[in-house]
């Protein structure tokens, strides 16, 4: 399908759900493809599952005859779909350093410590060294973002490669004099563990440093539950992610939901279906939008 793309970035958050008078965490899970941060010319699109829990079972198979990159926390329950026998063949796993980061930040807080005052946790320089060296990653992100995968991967080569080199370097120096307990060796740990899958973006310019796309998918899912406070059901979960599908994607294609969704529902039924193509948020826009401005 020509929907798929060759990178996917994925994220969950929880949903409440009804069950027998009370509420049972379940989970909302997004896949986005984003290909314009490496000049990539499939629009933006996301999509959308609801599941009763987190099992490993729902994106084996929301992900069946896949194959690509994903791009994702290290949650255990992905790891199958890296696994050698994993049929057609196993997904390249692509790290998120957002959230390597965001371990080491908190035990370097400043601005919070300070709020925190004598009962603040006491600042860990090497936490906030590794901050600045994740930091200067990020800085020669933003230089080359829209680039072509081919550009941001020369670039890459030439200037991450090395400050990725030394930042493992030192981190694997640090963390053999640190004990298993400490809280900074826990963050040096989950990146250690699993280093090749965060170094992925030095070897294919397709991947981004982050799933960051993912998770703004999610933001409104997770703003709106203080307002709607649960799916009341499963199907009522479903339905929530099929219309979460269709929101987010046009808001990804900087489509008005509201305009889009009306002038799909008044032409849907006269669109013959080997034409439904052109309503969707990609489509819609080239063709609908020169209207609404005369309008």
């Amino acid at each position: 399908m020509s929907w798929l793309p060759g990178v996917f970035m994925v994220d969950d958050t929880t949903v409440p759900i009804l069950a027998k008078g009370k509420t049972v965490t379940g989970r909302v899970w997004t896949y986005v493809r984003d290909d314009r941060p490496f000049g990539g010319q499939a629009p933006p699109a996301a999509l959308y599952f609801a599941s009763r829990d987190r099992m490993a079972e729902h994106p084996e198979r929301h992900l069946t005859g896949w194959t690509g990159i994903l791009q994702a926390d290290a949650y255990s329950g992905y790891g199958r779909l890296y696994a050698t026998e994993r049929s057609p063949k196993p997904l390249t796993q692509a790290l998120c350093w957002s959230h390597a980061r965001r371990k080491f930040f908190e035990l370097a807080d400043i601005a919070k410590s300070a709020r925190r005052g004598k009962n603040a946790a006491p600042i860990s320089p090497m936490a906030l060294e590794a901050v600045k060296r994740i930091d200067a990653l990020f800085d020669i992100e933003r230089d080359i973002n829209g680039l072509s995968a081919d550009d941001r991967l020369a670039v890459r080569q030439e200037k991450s490669l090395p400050l990725l080199a030394d930042l493992e370097t030192w981190m694997r120096t640090e963390r053999a004099r640190l004990s298993r307990h400490a809280p900074v060796a826990k963050a040096m740990d989950y990146m250690l563990t699993t280093w090749d899958s965060f170094a992925c973006f030095t070897t294919d310019g397709r991947v981004c440093l982050t799933n960051n796309a993912a998770e703004r998918a999610l933001r409104g899912l997770a703003l709106g539950r203080r307002s709607w406070t649960f799916a009341g059901s499963d199907r009522g979960a479903d339905r929530c992610a099929f219309m979460l599908t269709l929101i987010m994607t046009a808001k990804l294609n900087d489509i008005d939901p509201q305009a889009w969704l009306a002038e799909v529902l008044a032409r849907i039924a006269e669109t013959p279906q080997n034409r439904l193509g052109q309503l969707l948020p990609w489509n819609w826009s080239a063709e609908s939008m020169p209207r609404q401005a005369a309008a």
